[in-house]
């Protein structure tokens, strides 16, 4: 049987105290994970911070080839940690393989990257050059929707820069995040990469501790805003990637059946559980009725079950609070709209809720105006001539990670998707990402940026060396 261990100081050790992790699909408990105290946090940010002075003076093509061969044991265990995945974290079994392949794909992108020198003036009287050095111990908190990719893109930029990295997964899916940590510990320094599994208890001491120089946190805004507060005493580096609200602008010249599979395939992917998926959808009068159907079509024929279940498209919610959250959300649509499709969850032990599209709801309700985080989609109908108004109201939003504009005339789409305000607008899909894109959230959306150089400097400090002549 698998044991689940911390990693700190390069072993792979027991916690003071265990925590059971549950399948979302049957209700059963899967694995006990050993969890981590204050004490052996205290001890992992010791042993990082003494490792990393070290790690940092290595070559870069040693650091590089460390990343290498993360990717290649990721590879060489995919299967294994895609049905571990698939159990705990309840997404279908097809998706956790490619979630596990995304998370060798960054890692070996990063391992890739330069580590730039920028000269900036070079003449008579200076010669000024920009250098990035690491920062020190780097903690990533990462959420239960993609337990693994998360975390991967984090520690491969931390540590490729020279930095020590602490991951924090979230309590309910901490398996497959101390897979890798056993990974690590065959790959890297002692203290270079640790994992600590609390029951969401330790993120004030890792966001509080004068030895920690930089948080990466992805997860709700709420959140978010506790990690800023908890950081400012030691006025912490931050990248903060938050909740979204994402709207889909459909023009009135949109196709209706490539609209409507590529917002269904945003909205119901991972159960709703992702913060770019399309979360309200806009809708001119006179294309509002098909598309409606057409939607409402997708959802009803999304297969819905264990994601270890061959066919299965949609798994369950993850965990007991969001499904709390999502019945919570399934009453208020049918209280302030029509229910074409779904509108129900799943009697018996599973955290399952139908693909459910609502029609017939205003801007105002709870359901549009905030994020859902579940399978639950609802279509707001505006005027022929009322394009600026509603961009406008997409715009109301306190949340701008992502939205995107679905129509047959490029140039005109890409016009309104200037006007939203989001970290990313995407012109007829939705969702996708890369690590050769940069991806950030403007409002309360984040801080910060993730993916590409733009990226890997956020876990750097930025030195000038400027020399006279």
């Amino acid at each position: 049987m698998t044991t689940y261990k911390l990693l700190i100081n390069g072993a792979l050790v027991d916690g003071e105290a265990a925590l059971e992790v549950l399948n979302p699909a049957t209700g059963q408990v899967i694995a006990s994970v050993q969890r981590a105290s204050k004490a052996q946090a205290e001890q992992a940010i010791a042993a990082a911070k003494a490792a990393q002075p070290a790690w940092a003076a290595t070559s870069i093509e040693e650091r590089r080839a460390k990343l290498r061969q993360l990717a290649d044991a990721i590879d060489a265990r995919t299967d294994e940690i895609a049905r571990t995945m698939t159990q705990e974290q309840g997404k279908p079994l097809t998706d956790a393989i490619g979630e596990i392949g995304y998370a060798s794909l960054f890692a070996r992108y990063f391992a890739d990257m330069e580590i730039p020198v920028e000269t900036v003036q070079d003449d008579e009287a200076y010669h000024i050059e920009v250098h990035y050095k690491p920062l020190g111990v780097v903690a990533g908190i990462t959420p239960w929707n993609f337990p693994f990719l998360i975390p991967t893109y984090k520690l491969a930029p931390a540590v490729l820069l020279g930095n020590a990295f602490i991951l924090k997964p979230a309590p309910t899916t901490p398996l497959v995040a101390t897979i890798l940590g056993e990974i690590a510990s065959t790959i890297f320094p002692a203290g270079i990469v640790s994992v600590l599994v609390d029951d969401n208890d330790l993120g004030p001491l890792l966001s509080s501790h004068p030895d920690i120089a930089k948080i990466s946190f992805t997860g709700s805004t709420a959140t978010g805003k506790r990690i800023l507060e908890a950081s400012a005493n030691t006025l912490k580096r931050l990248t903060l990637e938050l909740g979204g609200n994402d709207a889909a602008i459909v023009l009135d010249d949109a196709d209706i059946e490539r609209t409507a599979r590529g917002i269904a395939a945003s909205a119901f992917g991972n159960a709703g559980q992702v913060c770019v998926a399309v979360k309200r959808v806009y809708v001119p009068e006179a294309l509002y009725d098909t598309l409606a159907d057409a939607l409402g079509q997708e959802a009803n024929a999304l297969p819905v079950g264990d994601g270890l279940e061959q066919g299965t498209r949609m798994g369950p919610m993850q965990n007991q609070a969001q499904y709390a959250k999502a019945k919570h959300y399934l009453e208020i649509a049918h209280r302030d709209g029509k229910v074409i499709a779904g509108g129900e969850v799943h009697p018996g032990e599973g955290l399952f809720v139908q693909p459910t599209i609502v029609r017939d709801i205003e801007d105002g309700s709870p359901l549009v105006e905030e994020e859902q985080f579940a399978p639950i989609l609802p279509l707001i109908r505006y005027g022929d001539n009322d394009l600026d108004s509603v961009i406008a109201r997409v715009n109301s939003s306190e949340y701008g990670l992502g939205g995107s504009i679905w129509s047959t005339d490029i140039d005109r789409a890409a016009k309104v998707a200037q006007r939203v305000d989001s970290g990313t607008v995407w012109i007829n899909h939705a969702s996708h990402f890369g690590p050769h894109i940069p991806f950030g959230g403007a409002k309360q959306s984040g801080i910060g940026s993730e993916f590409t150089e733009n990226g890997l400097l956020e876990f750097a400090q930025r030195i000038v060396i400027s020399v006279a002549h």
